[in-house]
């Protein structure tokens, strides 16, 4: 890569694109990202307004409805506390010697790491769900020992969501390999269908009791149980930025070599906590 070629716009866009293809838990579909537009440096805070309910009474003709009622609202804060960066150089004589394309691939590489750390991040906010929404705990997992059961137990998740009046609509569930894997041997999941957006989802393995069924390494496991998520794309907010100015091209002054630094910025908030479900399981 020569230095003078190097332009920070396109390569902020390349590493992006890499992030959002390989991306599971922080993907489009699975979190929304309503407010990414609106930061652009570390420490940036969004302020994200909830309404309340709206009040629903009974009219009667010819009888004043009386005053418009003034409507409740909470304010949560997504604050762009995450910065991960990378600086990786390619020595001349390794660039002389092989493809051109090397510092292509470094920078794919560079976006993969880039998105596991951000992927672990959102990933770990299933312990804010809402406690009614939790089935069994680190201490005492559902033990599942066959496919029906963890179809069972996907179900009952979706009926804590349904409980706590969490649309139907879009809604996703994610696991480690091996439930997924598990749970496809249920004569009830419908592998590989879905409609053109599920099917787009990274990460996607089929539909099975109202849920996109998303299978990911970074799936929360501690060292008593594993944990199953479920919830609907409104109920995390995602924000990310690889800002223009942070991604730079040098010569480090001790080698021959050109080198590539950049800084990846995020934040998520669980702003809906009643709008995912978690199973704590251990498969037998």
């Amino acid at each position: 890569m020569a230095l003078d070629n190097f332009t920070p716009e396109i390569w902020a866009r390349e590493v992006l694109f890499y992030l959002d293809k390989n991306l599971v838990w922080a993907q489009d579909g699975v979190v929304n990202r309503d407010y990414e537009g609106e930061i652009a440096d570390l420490g940036d805070t969004v302020n994200i307004n909830q309404i309340g309910p709206v009040t629903i009474g009974d009219y009667t003709k010819y009888t004043p409805i009386g005053a418009p009622e003034q409507l409740n609202s909470t304010q949560r804060k997504l604050v762009i506390d995450q910065a991960k960066y990378f600086n990786f150089m390619v020595d001349d004589i390794d660039q002389a010697q092989n493809s051109p394309k090397i510092m292509q691939t470094a920078m794919q590489r560079a976006a993969y790491g880039l998105r596991d750390a951000a992927d672990q991040y959102v990933a770990s906010l299933y312990t804010g769900v809402d406690a009614a929404n939790v089935i069994g705990d680190d201490s005492t997992p559902e033990v599942i020992t066959d496919p029906a059961q963890a179809y069972d137990l996907l179900v009952d998740l979706g009926t804590k969501l349904d409980e706590a009046d969490v649309p139907s609509e879009g809604r996703w569930a994610i696991g480690a390999p091996a439930f997924v894997n598990l749970l496809a041997k249920d004569n009830r999941f419908a592998s590989g269908d879905g409609d053109a957006a599920s099917v787009r989802r990274n990460g996607f393995a089929g539909s099975a009791a109202g849920f996109d069924v998303l299978k990911s390494n970074n799936s929360p496991i501690s060292s008593t149980s594993a944990k199953l998520v479920v919830g609907i794309p409104q109920a995390i907010s995602y924000a990310e930025q690889i800002p223009v100015e942070r991604m730079q091209a040098y010569r480090p002054e001790e080698f021959f070599a050109d080198a590539v630094k950049g800084l990846h910025l995020y934040g998520a908030k669980l702003v809906e906590p009643r709008a995912i479900a978690v199973l704590h399981y251990s498969l037998s």
